[in-house]
């Protein structure tokens, strides 16, 4: 084995060797053109770089983001319309230090990934413009306006309002086993500047079927069968830059979690140290929420009880970091009964992206629940085909889940090319 290894390690390097040798004269030629070329580094995971390479072609793509005279970090939400707004912060560095600029791209709901792509990439052309402009390349740069465009306001008659209905489908199987699930929904919102109103309605039906091979050579089969169905009304009114207050209502049913109807109303007010109109790249949200809730069982629970009042309450805090060195998303979620405060569960949500240094980048993303509050699990053991089935949720303390990663990357600093030969 180790001599076979040498053998691959010494003709790659030979191999290499020569590629470099006799390529090396065609791409100085090409890389020439690109001297005068300020650096920029791209920071977005929602970006076609293979497409924006080809596109922009007046400047350096750098790996290293200490390396970039801009660096130009991406970030995206939800917007009202059901599509995505893209905000691009333009950040100087080494000689354009201290020149910084923000702009937006507003995506609608059927917009396809080309669309996308290429609103993203005019946006980003648009945005380096005043440095282009302080480089030698500036006197090959032309900029060409859109005369067939319309810049006059559209009236909305529907007054925000986005409505979106979804179906799907899927199934697969063999010989001995078969599964399908079917999912729908319909989703209405009107997202503006003073509220916020989300209705979701949905429902998902999974069936599975597996054949069995008993002891006296007779085939059995076994059929598992989950529905659920869920529906909530959504209010929001912003009250100042750090306050907003709104409420909870619906109800939901399923069988999984021996619930056969459950509605609910709880208010709910959130402060936001940062100004909302920050949330792109910061936001340290506090929530609290107090409600009711009517309970109503298939089978008799493990309290003996086959319907109930309840009042409950929540604490959720949110934290959301999007800077050049990476990202933090993390949230504590804490929720009790208000008249048994021994029910309760807590909730750690954490998602990071770190770059340690030049070319090592950390990744971590976990989710760990203490849970205390199973009041709704039925009386009586789990069979061996509902557990191995997932017919019914099972009495646990606790849930994780942990994923862990780390990247190093090193070589030339470059990255202009795109050659999509050969991929998969």
């Amino acid at each position: 084995m180790l001599r076979i290894l040498n053998y691959i390690t010494a003709f790659t390097f030979l191999f290499f060797s020569q590629v470099d040798m006799a390529f090396s004269q065609t791409e100085t030629t090409k890389d020439s053109l690109r001297k005068d070329a300020i650096n920029i580094y791209m920071d977005c995971s929602a970006c076609d770089m293979d497409f924006i390479r080809k596109e922009i072609t007046f400047v350096n793509y750098v790996r290293e983001p200490k390396k970039a005279q801009v660096h130009i970090l991406v970030t995206s939400q939800t917007s009202g319309n059901g599509g995505m707004e893209y905000t691009l912060f333009f950040i100087g560095q080494l000689n354009f230090k201290g020149k910084n600029d923000t702009l937006k791209y507003n995506t609608m709901q059927d917009y396809t990934n080309d669309i996308i792509r290429k609103g993203i990439t005019n946006t980003i052309k648009i945005g380096l413009i005043q440095y282009v402009a302080r480089s030698p390349l500036a006197k090959d740069i032309s900029i060409k306006f859109d005369t067939s465009s319309n810049p006059e306001a559209v009236k909305d008659k529907w007054k925000n309002w986005v409505f979106n209905i979804e179906a799907s489908g899927w199934g697969d199987g063999e010989e001995s086993r078969n599964r399908i699930s079917i999912w729908s929904g319909i989703y209405v919102s009107k997202v503006t500047e003073k509220i916020k109103v989300n209705i979701d309605l949905s429902n998902s039906y999974s069936e599975y079927k597996f054949k069995i091979n008993t002891s006296d050579s007779t085939t059995s089969t076994v059929r598992s069968i989950n529905r659920s169905q869920h529906g909530n009304f959504l209010f929001v009114k912003s009250i100042s830059e750090h306050w907003s207050a709104g409420f909870n209502v619906g109800a939901w049913s399923s069988t999984f979690s021996n619930i056969n109807v459950n509605p609910y109303i709880y208010p709910s007010i959130e402060y936001d140290l940062f100004k909302y109109s920050e949330s792109n790249r910061r936001q340290l949200r506090f929530l609290y929420s107090i409600g009711y809730d009517y309970y109503e069982y298939f089978d008799t629970t493990i309290f003996g009880k086959i319907r109930e009042n309840l009042g409950g309450q929540r604490l959720r805090v949110a934290f959301q970091v999007k800077e050049k060195w990476g990202s933090i998303s993390s949230s504590v979620t804490y929720s009790s009964l208000l008249n048994d405060l021994s029910k309760n569960s807590l909730s750690l949500w954490a998602d990071m992206r770190i770059r340690i240094f030049k070319g090592l980048s950390f990744t971590f993303y976990n989710t760990v629940s203490l849970i205390h509050n199973q009041i709704a699990l039925p009386k009586g053991e789990a069979t061996q085909a509902e557990v191995l089935l997932q017919q019914r949720q099972l009495a646990t303390q606790y849930s994780y889940y942990l994923s862990l990663g780390i990247t190093y990357t090193f070589g030339s600093i470059y990255n202009n090319v795109v050659n999509p030969r050969f991929n998969d």
